[in-house]
């Protein structure tokens, strides 16, 4: 073990985040795809080995901190990009049943190839758009955790991923610098969609000390037949109250 991961090691175990010599190098093989990958296509601006280990690896797990993941089975990762937060969570905690929803197919491509790098099952990744997807089945109301990193405001976002959260399950947003003034738009959505706001975590990320926030959102019922609506229309048109 190196120094990049010894660090990443002794962080995670000071939240009570134990990781096996499988678990890191199942980290160290992720880094490496997603560098090898990216010269190809654009999964992340970041591709410096201790950067990706804390701005990506650590931030995803971060959610982990303040979320009983041990009382998790089934998680859905709405526009999960290069796999952030769903991948490390996995990675960590073998236990969860991941779908992973982007709208982008080489992305998708690359995270089955990755999943099959990482010898990782009871993984779906889906190609679609989230509006589209959630009316499905096989997704709506259906999964304990849903979370979204860095997608979009939180208007928007209540609207992409409380139609895949369960009857009494969570939404996580996991979020920069300020959120209040997003949180404060929010509230006509989350009414709209049955969410309710329970906590906002606020913590720094190690290092570079930027301040990052964890919203979590409690699923109240199922969600009503018109949302969400048209693919394009929540992005476009947000549920704001005017």
């Amino acid at each position: 073990m190196d120094k990049v991961q010894q660090h990443f090691t002794q962080l995670l175990n000071s939240k009570g985040v134990s990781l096996s010599t499988q678990q890191l190098g199942q980290f160290e093989t992720y880094f490496k795809e997603l560098v090898d990958w990216n010269e190809r296509m654009n999964l992340t601006g970041i591709t410096e080995r201790e950067q990706v280990y804390i701005k990506h690896f650590y931030d995803s797990l971060s959610l982990s901190f303040f979320v009983p993941i041990a009382q998790i089975q089934s998680i859905a990762d709405i526009g999960s990009g290069a796999g952030f937060p769903s991948i490390p969570l996995k990675i960590a905690f073998p236990h969860l049943e991941l779908t992973i929803v982007d709208s982008l197919n080489k992305r998708i491509q690359f995270l089955k190839h990755l999943c099959d790098k990482l010898s990782i099952g009871y993984v779906n990744c889906v190609h679609g758009r989230a509006e589209d997807v959630a009316r499905l089945p096989e997704h709506r109301d259906r999964y304990d955790l849903v979370t979204a990193r860095a997608v979009a405001r939180l208007a928007v976002l209540n609207e992409f991923c409380l139609p895949f959260t369960k009857n009494g399950g969570t939404f996580v947003a996991m979020k920069g610098q300020d959120v209040q003034t997003e949180i404060e738009e929010a509230a006509y959505s989350l009414k709209e969609l049955n969410g309710k706001l329970l906590d906002t975590h606020r913590f720094e990320l190690p290092v570079e000390e930027s301040t990052r926030h964890i919203v979590v959102i409690k699923k109240t019922g199922p969600t009503p037949r018109k949302y969400p609506r048209k693919a394009g229309t929540p992005l476009k048109v947000p549920l704001l109250r005017l």
